[in-house]
């Protein structure tokens, strides 16, 4: 695990949703580049979607999720081995370590049966985890049930991506009126439109305005539609090595010097 002497008492939580295809793990991928590249380390990232390819955008591969340990656990446990340590021994060894930051994959959802006691346990875990990094990234499906399962319930902010049409939006409202539901508290909700072509149609300005005006999202900005991401995932290339120079890159560090 990564150690470092400029770390808060816990970390800041930065959480991104949004529909599925909107482009929020890409958003992730690149927020865990900019905070590495700015010297804003250590930071664990954890891929809550179930459809997880965080790994993928950031170059490392996956041999253990949390799903896999908390399925293991309700059967597995050896005698005389609390479930507690169990549990910690086997996350610990599912961290992917690498330069700047760590990342663990939430993986399967689950499955019949309780998982209480394993969810109880795991929040448990992540809650001393985030004692030794500075940022805590959570790339989420639509639904958000993770931010309540790992008990994180005080997000810094919240960006909230959609795709440029009416449906991403409307559904991005829903995302951040969620998070009352949930009861996490939220400092900031960003609405981050996400791919959108050089003309905003008017029709989709009108939406993210009403949008703005019914909610408590703030409108973050509009990230446009990028042949360089386009190549790299085409490529099954590392989002991180993505050169400072390409225009897509510029407009995200701007965003995120703004906002975080």
């Amino acid at each position: 695990m990564i150690t470092n002497t400029h770390i808060p008492e816990t970390a800041q939580i930065l959480a991104v949703a949004g529909k599925g295809g909107t482009g929020k793990t890409t958003l992730s991928a690149l927020l865990i580049k900019y905070l590495v590249e700015k010297g804003l380390t250590p930071v664990l990232a954890v891929d809550a979607d179930a459809n997880e390819n965080l790994n993928e955008l950031v170059g490392l591969s996956v041999k253990t999720s949390l799903g896999d340990i908390r399925e293991r656990m309700k059967t597995d446990t050896p005698p005389g081995m609390a479930k507690r340590d169990y549990m910690e021994m086997y996350i610990n060894q599912a961290i992917i370590e690498t330069k700047g930051f760590d990342l663990m994959v939430m993986g399967q959802p689950e499955g019949p049966g309780c998982y209480c006691m394993a969810n109880t346990i795991l929040a448990q875990i992540i809650e001393g985890l985030a004692r030794s990094y500075r940022y805590l990234i959570v790339d989420n499906e639509a639904g958000m049930e993770h931010l309540s399962r790992l008990n994180l319930r005080k997000i810094h902010t919240l960006f909230v991506v959609s795709d440029p049409s009416i449906r991403g939006i409307v559904t991005a409202a829903r995302i951040a009126n969620l998070t009352k539901a949930l009861k996490v508290e939220v400092r900031n909700k960003l609405l981050v439109v996400n791919r959108v072509p050089k003309d905003l149609p008017a029709a989709l300005e009108d939406q993210i305005r009403e949008v703005i005006q019914k909610t408590d999202l703030l409108f973050g900005g509009c990230i446009p539609a990028s042949e360089d991401i386009f190549q790299s995932e085409l490529q099954q290339k590392s989002l991180l090595k993505l050169s400072a120079k390409t225009e897509v890159v510029q407009i995200i560090t701007r965003f995120f010097d703004k906002f975080l």
